[in-house]
């Protein structure tokens, strides 16, 4: 990954996790827009892990057929988790 998207997954991270401090601590429209943004940053960030499961999976299927029902469980559990993550950030976002 090079460094600019590093960079900027750091700072929509940070954006994600101070957004919502931001819109309680005061009620403008300048934090609820901050959370929202937040809130849609989370699905992205979420998207690309729930992406990066299945790549992942796919390939080791690819390098080893065998192992194919295992491998499928775990993708499934792990994009599950992900997805529960990004769930309650979303949900976290819109209620700031």
């Amino acid at each position: 990954m090079s460094k600019l998207m590093s960079k900027f997954f750091l700072a929509a991270g940070t954006l994600a996790i101070v957004a919502p401090a931001m819109s309680q601590a005061a009620e403008t429209t300048l934090g609820k827009g901050l959370a929202a943004m937040g809130a849609g940053l989370a699905v992205v960030g979420g998207g690309l892990g729930i992406g990066l499961i299945g790549k992942g999976a796919v390939e080791s299927i690819a390098r080893q057929p065998e192992a194919s029902g295992t491998i499928s469980t775990q993708m499934i559990l792990a994009a599950a988790l992900v997805e529960g993550a990004t769930l309650f950030a979303v949900v976290v976002g819109f209620l700031a």
